[in-house]
């Protein structure tokens, strides 16, 4: 029998001169490395086990790690408070690139479906991400450095983020999950908006209003909130894009549990609306209003829709109701064609028609607006402000990028309409698919005044919207399948 006393532990398998120098040189290391880069460093250390543990999650499920995307597309440019100029977008890239390799691994002995990805919108994000791809041929590009800096956003994300969803996500379980969480963080944003209204800003938050964010954001003494989003423009139409998706999911879902989470996102989410003081979001409420009584069928709410939409456009244009309420007043300038912030952005489009005129493909990617300014600081469309998705398109890649972009956008919107009036059997979902297409509706239509299309968290949310909407009838065969085993397992009890 083996004396106990021999068998080696796992504490004196390192209790060698060796190991404990080892040891001693690593602590020394980091004691350094923390003196060195103080808190962040601090940080790191903590962070490491989660990281550890996270990458593991990853590799297990490539779902998990997709839903890491949406978290990280709702947070990441709000962090830049807190670390000015630290990448926080690239973390979404970086994600997004996780969860291919993931997709790779997880998939190694498996076959993938690719017949998954023969659809209108997988081709339709393939045409967009080729033409992108073309504008680096550009000849009139100033700057090809901005190419590579902005072509992920305008280019590719919509191609990236289909294809995981078509590939990943194809069961009805991921669509309720992703529509879950997309209330969850709205929820939590208007949340943090009403504690910047009611309560005030945090240090960072203060600090970044008064060096950067102080003339957009605080008009007549009245701040604009922003929550956690990268400005009060983009939270706002965020929060309208919610607010009507969540209001339509209400009144056509059976579900009890599901009627009071979307009832509360509805209102919460239209209250941090208000509190951005953001006049675009009429175009998201409008918009998509307009589509879902166009695609609903029921002539009674439509017609009650009509007149709705009406008494609230008189009310704002031709009355002045309310009007020593700031954010009333503030709304009502969104009808005033006299409006100052109107005015120069007409005139802004007035320079760019000439210029335009004889450039069919634009200016190129990345090389128009403010953001264009650290690339070719002097050339003529980087001073010119774009403001609106469309316009951004127009100026980057001319009138041909712009016309394909609204006609590959507007064949998925008619489509997955078609798809959802007329192939879906179950009323639940259909409300559902019909609320997420009207947000896309709205969405465009407010672009035509901001940017928001592009910008986090909404792009991305747009894409997935979109593949949802054509996997609407695989979604109804599986809720049908359910109902008939339910109903098989109640006769045979």
């Amino acid at each position: 029998m083996q004396d106990p006393f021999a068998i080696k532990t796992g504490a004196s398998r390192i209790s060698y001169p060796l190991v404990y120098l080892l040891l001693f040189a690593s602590l020394i290391g980091i004691g350094y490395f923390i003196a060195d880069q103080g808190i962040l460093a601090v940080a790191a250390f903590l962070v490491l086990p989660f990281g550890f543990f996270f990458l593991v999650k990853v590799f297990e499920n490539p779902v998990f790690c997709f839903f890491s995307v949406y978290v990280a597309n709702f947070i990441v440019l709000g962090l830049n408070r807190y670390m000015l100029d630290a990448p926080f977008g690239l973390i979404v890239d970086g994600l997004l690139a996780l969860t291919y390799i993931s997709v790779i691994f997880h998939f190694f002995y498996q076959k993938i479906d690719w017949k998954k990805l023969n659809n209108m919108v997988v081709i339709a994000a393939v045409i967009w991400a080729v033409y992108g791809i073309m504008e680096v041929v550009n000849p009139i590009v100033v700057s090809r450095s901005a190419w590579f800096y902005s072509a992920r956003g305008i280019s590719f994300y919509m191609l990236l983020t289909v294809i995981l969803v078509f590939l990943l996500l194809d069961k009805y379980k991921y669509f309720k999950a992703f529509l879950y969480m997309w209330a969850f963080f709205e929820i939590a944003g208007s949340l943090k908006a009403m504690v910047q209204i009611y309560v005030g800003l945090d240090p960072y938050e203060q600090y970044w209003l008064n060096v950067i964010g102080y003339s957009t954001h605080m008009l007549f003494g009245q701040l604009r909130a922003f929550s956690f989003f990268s400005d009060a423009g983009q939270f706002g139409a965020s929060q309208a894009h919610m607010s009507m998706v969540a209001a339509i999911i209400f009144i056509t879902t059976k579900s009890n549990k599901e009627r009071i989470f979307f009832g509360l996102a509805t209102v919460l989410c239209f209250w941090g609306m208000i509190l951005s003081g953001t006049r675009g979001v009429w175009g998201v409420l409008g918009g998509a209003g307009a589509f879902y009584l166009a695609t609903t069928r029921n002539y009674r709410l439509f017609t009650i829709g009509v007149i709705a939409g009406v008494l609230v456009f008189s009310f704002f244009r031709y009355t002045y109701i309310g009007q020593g309420i700031y954010f009333i007043n503030r709304m009502r300038t969104a009808f005033d064609p006299k409006n100052p912030s109107l005015v120069i952005r007409m005139e802004n489009r007035a320079k760019l028609r000439p210029y335009l005129a004889t450039r069919p493909f634009g200016g190129g990617i990345g090389n128009a607006g403010k953001k264009a300014l650290r690339f070719a600081p002097n050339a003529f469309l980087s001073n010119i402000a774009t403001d609106s998705w469309y316009v951004e398109i127009w100026a980057e890649q001319g009138v041909v990028g712009l016309a394909l972009h609204l006609a590959l956008v507007g064949m998925i919107l008619i489509k997955g309409a078609y798809i959802s009036m007329f192939r879906v059997r179950d009323p639940a979902l259909q409300g559902k698919m019909l609320a997420v297409l009207s947000g896309i509706f709205g969405i465009m239509i407010s672009s035509y005044g901001n940017g928001v299309f592009g910008q986090m968290p909404t792009g991305i949310l747009i894409y997935s919207c979109m593949a949802f909407a054509f996997m609407a009838p695989q979604f109804d065969k599986e809720i049908q399948a359910a109902k008939l085993n339910k109903n098989l397992s109640l006769t045979k009890s």
